[in-house]
């Protein structure tokens, strides 16, 4: 038996929740990875995991030594990497995860710049409005826009996404631009974006000076994901507080107008975020690397607010 070998696919088996999607992760056959887990505990004396039909949870042993596992694996791979990484191209599979807005209006466009620097990373992209484990899918890192509720994870902001009030042309000509946000409540449909975390509508929140408006619509339209958000406002149903990494294409080419511009609504942050387990290995950090240049030179990111 490899301990190495075995100990990584305990920790895979604790961080995925089961042995199926280890043994995907670590691209062998799931007879193996149960075979490596039992051999380990075999070796150790100790039963790590209880298993039954239905789920895998961790013994206190198992917990106990996956921390240490974790940290001796950590320290292992970040020693390889200090004896070649320096003197190799960064290689492999570079698993991430991304907001639509965000991967559609800014990374995806980008990538043939990444790629060209980096020839030997192989990227796996997922793309949704609601965020996915990074340990049980072992996602190597993923862009997350708005406060950080998991402090388990590792992250660096990259920059900010600004909001503004925007509708399609036909629906200000059927119902008129409001001069205040309080009109919204009084004549218009908002169309507001549902939380992924707290099944509720996100906050649209308007200040100009002292004056500060919770914008609730007169009707609002809910949805929980961002582009058919962005969809049906350019169907002329409402009003949405869009993104401007969505908005701003759609604004400049005519299928949205802006309004209410001199009002700031508050921008939430865009951070990379990756499992403390995922040290920084080359591939990784020249991802982390390239997505803060990207941000920093967005247009996007010159606005200073709403």
């Amino acid at each position: 038996m490899d301990k190495f070998d075995a100990m990584r696919a305990f920790v895979r088996v604790v961080e995925s929740g089961n042995f199926t999607k280890a043994a995907e992760t670590l691209n062998v056959q799931k007879p193996t990875v149960t075979r490596l887990v039992q051999l380990l505990e075999d070796d150790l004396a100790t039963k790590l995991l209880n298993r039954t039909t239905r789920r895998v949870t961790v013994t206190p042993d198992g917990a106990a030594y996956y921390d240490r596992a974790v940290r001796l694996l950590t320290e292992l791979e970040e020693l390889e990497n200090a004896m070649i990484g320096a003197r190799s191209n960064p290689k492999g599979r570079l698993r991430i995860d991304l907001p639509r807005p965000l991967a559609h209006s800014v990374v995806v466009p980008a990538l043939p710049d990444f790629l060209e620097k980096y020839p030997d990373i192989d990227l796996e992209i997922g793309a949704s409005d609601n965020p996915v484990d990074l340990f049980g899918d072992n996602v190597d890192c993923a862009i997350r826009i708005g406060k950080l509720t998991d402090q388990s994870l590792v992250a660096r902001r990259v920059g900010f996404s600004y909001f503004g009030l925007c509708a399609a042309p036909e629906y200000w000509k059927k119902y008129g631009k409001p001069k205040h946000p309080r009109e919204i409540d009084l004549h218009h449909t908002v169309i507001r974006m549902i939380s992924a975390s707290t099944a509720r509508p996100f906050p649209i929140v308007a200040s100009y000076g002292d004056d500060t408006v919770d914008i609730q619509g007169k009707k609002t339209v809910l949805c929980n994901d961002v582009s058919t958000c962005t969809d049906l406002a350019r169907a002329g149903l409402g009003i949405i507080s869009g993104g401007t990494f969505m908005t701003a294409p759609l604004i400049a080419s005519g299928e949205l107008e802006a309004c209410l511009e001199q009002w700031h609504l508050p921008p939430m942050p865009v951070s990379v975020v990756y499992p403390p387990n995922r040290h920084l290995s080359n591939k990784l950090r020249v991802f982390v690397d390239w997505v803060v240049e990207l941000f920093a030179n967005h247009p996007s990111q010159k606005k200073s607010g709403g």
